[in-house]
C-alpha cells in the first residue's frame, strides 16, 4: 500500500511542479525532497548536498560542456554556409537529388553539434530556401529534415549519450562508438525512402541542375574537409583508446577554435557568444542531471526501484515483451518530456528491471536514444516540429504529418537493433582498453 501511495505522491507532486513551470531539475528534486521528507528517516537537505556535488563534480561530466562548446563553435564558424554547397554537387544523380542535402547534412552536422534541434535548426535555415527555389515537394523537405535533425542524438559526440553514461555510469566511451552504426543505418534508412518515393514520383522530383566535373565537385566541397578532419580526428581518438571522452572533447575544442579562426569566422562576439550558449545548454543539463541524481538517491531510499524491479518480475516478461512496452513507455513520456529529461527521470526506477532482464546497458542506450528520437517528431511536444514550423511557416498539422514516414522508419530501426543487437554492440567490444 506504501508504495502505491508513493508512486501517487511521486506523480502528483512532479506533474504539478512540471504543469506550473518550475524548471525540470528543480522539480525533480522538489519531488526527490517530499518523498524523503515524508517516506524516510534520512535528513533530506544534508543528502541533497552530498548526492547534488558527488554527481556534479565528477570528472567524466566534464565532456559534457567541452563538447556543447565544440558545437556552438562550429556552429557559428562557416560550415553551415558550406556544407550546401559542399553536398548539393555528389546527390544530384541519386533519387531524390538534392533532398539527400537534408540527411547528409544532418548527419555531418549531428557529428559536431550533438543537438537534435541545433541540428534540425541549422541545416534547416541553409537547405528550406534552396530546396523551395528549386520546387521540391514541400511534405519531402519538411519531413526529411524533422526525421534526419533526430541524429542529433544519436551520431556521436551525443549529449544524450553523456547524460545517459553519467546515469547509469556505463562507459561513454563505448556509448559514443555504439552510435555509429545505428546512426549510419538511420541515414540510409531515410535516403532509401527519399529515392524510393522519387522513382515512384519521378515527375514531382526536379531535374539536375548542377553540372561540373569531378575536379569542381572536389573545390566545391573544400569547405567540408578541415570539420570533416576533426570530427574523425575526435572519434578516431577515442575508438583507438589514446584519449577518454573528457579528453578528445577538449582536444574537439582546441580544434574548433583553430578551425573557426583559420576559416576567418572567429572573432571577439563569436567567442563569447559561443561560450555563452554553450553556458547556458551546459547549466541547464546539470541543473537537470543535479535533480536526478537526488530523486534516484531518494527513491533508493523509499525501496521504489527495488520493489517495482521485483514487480515487474512477477510478471515473468520476457526480455522482447519489456522492450515492447519499454518502447510504448518512453513514446508517451515522448509527448511530454525532452529526450535529457525522460532518461534521468526513469533512470532510477528502470535501471534495475533493466539489469535484472540482463540486457546489455551498452545497447540499452543506443535503444533508448532512437526510441527519443521517435518522441521528438512526435505531438505535442515533439521539440524538432516546433523547430520545422518557425522555420517553415507551416502549421503543427503539417510537419506532424510529413514527419510520419521517418517515424516509421525509426519504428523500423528499433526492430533491426533488437532483431540484431551486435548493430550496437559490436564496435564497442572491438575497442581498445575502454576509457571512460
Amino acid at each position: 500500500m506504501s508504495e502505491w501511495l508513493l508512486v501517487l505522491v511521486f506523480m502528483v507532486v512532479l506533474f504539478g511542479l512540471l504543469g506550473s513551470g518550475v524548471w525540470v531539475g528543480l522539480s525533480l528534486m522538489g519531488v526527490a525532497w517530499i518523498s524523503m521528507e515524508i517516506f524516510t528517516t534520512r535528513p533530506a537537505g544534508d543528502a541533497m548536498a552530498v548526492t547534488v556535488w558527488g554527481t556534479l563534480s565528477s570528472w567524466t561530466l566534464t565532456a559534457l560542456p567541452l563538447f556543447v562548446w565544440m558545437g556552438e563553435v562550429l556552429f557559428r564558424s562557416r560550415l553551415s554556409e558550406d556544407l550546401f554547397n559542399g553536398l548539393a554537387p555528389w546527390m544530384g544523380r541519386l533519387p531524390g537529388r538534392l533532398l539527400h542535402t537534408n540527411v547528409v547534412g544532418c548527419a555531418i552536422f549531428a557529428a559536431i553539434s550533438g543537438s537534435s534541434a541545433a541540428t534540425c535548426a541549422t541545416i534547416g535555415k541553409m537547405s528550406i530556401p534552396e530546396l523551395r527555389s528549386r520546387k521540391y515537394p514541400e511534405t519531402l523537405v519538411v519531413g526529411s529534415l524533422a526525421g534526419s535533425g533526430t541524429l542529433g542524438l544519436l551520431i556521436p559526440p551525443s549529449i544524450i549519450l553523456i547524460v545517459y553514461g553519467v546515469s547509469t555510469e556505463v562507459s561513454i566511451a563505448q556509448l559514443f562508438i555504439a552510435g555509429i552504426f545505428p546512426g549510419v543505418m538511420l541515414a540510409l534508412l531515410f535516403m532509401g525512402y527519399l529515392g524510393f518515393w522519387s522513382l515512384l514520383y519521378p515527375s514531382e522530383v526536379p531535374p539536375n541542375d548542377i553540372r561540373m566535373t569531378f575536379i569542381q565537385k572536389i573545390r566545391a566541397s573544400r569547405g567540408l574537409i578541415p570539420p570533416m578532419l576533426l570530427i574523425l580526428f575526435v572519434l578516431g581518438s577515442i575508438y583507438g583508446g589514446y584519449a577518454t571522452a573528457t579528453e578528445s572533447a577538449a582536444l574537439g575544442v582546441v580544434g574548433a577554435l583553430l578551425l573557426s579562426w583559420w576559416q576567418g569566422s572567429m572573432n571577439r562576439e563569436t567567442f563569447v557568444t559561443s561560450l555563452l550558449g554553450a553556458t547556458r545548454t551546459s547549466a541547464m543539463i546539470m541543473l537537470i542531471l543535479a535533480g536526478s541524481s537526488f530523486l534516484s538517491l531518494a527513491m533508493g531510499f523509499t525501496g521504489l526501484p527495488r520493489n517495482l524491479a521485483q514487480w515487474i518480475g512477477t510478471l515473468h516478461l520476457k526480455p522482447y515483451e519489456l522492450i515492447m512496452a519499454l518502447t510504448v513507455f518512453f513514446m508517451i513520456m515522448g509527448c511530454f518530456l525532452d529526450g535529457i529529461s525522460m532518461v534521468v527521470l526513469t533512470m532510477a526506477v528502470l535501471l534495475p528491471m533493466v539489469q535484472e532482464a540482463k540486457l546489455d546497458l551498452i545497447w540499452f542506450g543506443i535503444f533508448i536514444v532512437i526510441v527519443v528520437e521517435m518522441a521528438q517528431i512526435t505531438p505535442p511536444v515533439g521539440f524538432n516540429l516546433f523547430v520545422l514550423q518557425g522555420l517553415t511557416g507551416h502549421s503543427i498539422l503539417f510537419v506532424a504529418r510529413a514527419a510520419i514516414p521517418y517515424f516509421i522508419l525509426m519504428t523500423i530501426a528499433v526492430v533491426v537493433i533488437v532483431l540484431f543487437p551486435d548493430i550496437a554492440t559490436f564496435l564497442p567490444s572491438r575497442m581498445h582498453p575502454p576509457a571512460r
